[in-house]
């Protein structure tokens, strides 16, 4: 075997775990960005929910 020949096989071998390294990482980011929305939008709901009972105690926000 050559030096070209191990090189090739090495590189051949390598692609399957790179992709799914790369398939696992994106799963995960979209997760994560997901999970972040998800926290943002009920952390808004929260506030206007307080502001409302504020408002309906008499309170100053």
């Amino acid at each position: 075997m050559s030096f070209l020949e191990v090189l090739i096989d090495v590189t051949v071998s390598l692609i399957p775990p790179a992709f799914m390294g790369v398939l696992f990482w994106l799963m995960m980011r979209s997760i994560l960005r997901a999970d972040k929305g998800e926290r943002d939008s009920y952390n808004e709901i929260e506030a206007e929910e307080r502001a409302k009972r504020a408002n309906a105690l008499g309170e100053q926000p």
